[in-house]
């Protein structure tokens, strides 16, 4: 089923919905990983947290897997939370550590979701490893970098321009840009989030933020992610500035693509581009919607659509 023989996963620690566990992957790096849904169920929903996050942001997701008889596992990529860190990684990379994973839990088939910077490597697992992924939904997802019919920054807020313009220079660079401008996220309130994000989000994306519940989620996630250092959000935005590692135009299961007009993390033409070269992907533009009001609001829809690719 898988490509190695992999050591079974060991609990860490219990959330508050599903349980986070340690797996060996192939290399002999940790992975921390959320465990969460139905553990009967041999289908899985890997979900893919954004940047910067950990596997903790799913797990409020807990009852939709439950609902739909699926395994939830979600991984925080190498650098974050308790994962090691795995230098040099490309988005590609995240296909070995799902299939580790998975293979692990006795898993085969798995339908997935990347919220944001999750978005490129749901979509690596469709390209990847098309015989055990039978769909991916991109929600909000960055697209490639160095595309001649996409300027990758237009229509970002200002941080997210200085912080990828910081990126293209190099790692040492953004290392010295995280220690002087996120430190705060380290112990950041839930109720701070959306002011630290200045002008990322627009208002519909605050009302998801602090009437909504994201902010208790995705504050509690950021905390946690930034436990071993910056190493994961470099990695992400190293590996976002160069080649994915497989080209969108590959992708042959299917692929639905989520994106609010009133994005400013990640904006619009993302998505139009994402549509634009992969032959598979079907469109949902999402009018008066950014880049949390999308998930906050359509999160039933984006359950549906993605686990109608399963009966």
């Amino acid at each position: 089923m898988g490509r190695r023989v992999i050591q079974q996963g060991i609990s860490r620690e219990p959330v508050s919905r599903g349980m986070i566990r340690s797996f060996d992957a192939g290399d002999g790096r940790k992975l921390d990983a959320l465990v969460a849904g139905d553990s009967n169920s041999k289908t899985a929903l890997v979900c893919h947290h954004g940047t910067p996050s950990d596997a903790t942001i799913w797990s409020d997701w807990h009852d939709d897997a439950l609902d739909n008889k699926l395994l939830l596992v979600a991984i925080s990529r190498p650098g974050y939370a308790l994962s090691d860190r795995k230098r040099g990684r490309t988005v590609s990379s995240v296909s070995e550590d799902v299939e580790d994973v998975l293979d692990s839990l006795e898993v085969n088939d798995f339908v997935t979701i990347g919220w944001s910077g999750g978005g490129p490597h749901a979509l690596a697992c469709g390209a990847l490893i098309p015989d055990r992924c039978k769909a991916v939904s991109s929600l909000a997802g960055v697209g490639p970098y160095g595309q001649p019919d996409l300027d990758f920054l237009e229509g970002m807020g200002p941080e997210n321009v200085e912080e990828f313009g910081i990126a293209l220079e190099g790692e040492e660079a953004l290392r010295k840009w995280m220690e002087e401008h996120a430190e705060p996220y380290r112990s950041i309130a839930d109720d701070e989030l959306a002011e630290a994000l200045g002008g990322l989000v627009p208002e519909i994306d605050v009302i998801a933020l602090n009437d909504q519940g994201l902010a208790s989620a995705w504050a509690g996630s950021m905390r946690r992610c930034f436990t071993n250092g910056w190493e994961g959000w470099i990695d992400d935005d190293l590996a976002f500035s160069n080649h994915w590692g497989f080209e969108p135009s590959e992708i042959t299961v299917p692929v639905t693509v989520w994106q609010g007009n009133l994005d400013l993390m990640v904006p619009f033409s993302h998505g139009e581009w994402l549509l634009k070269h992969i032959p598979t992907a079907k469109p949902r533009l999402e009018e008066g919607h950014g880049h949390l009001s999308l998930v906050a609001d359509r999160r039933q829809a984006i359950i549906d659509d993605l686990t109608s690719y399963l009966n």
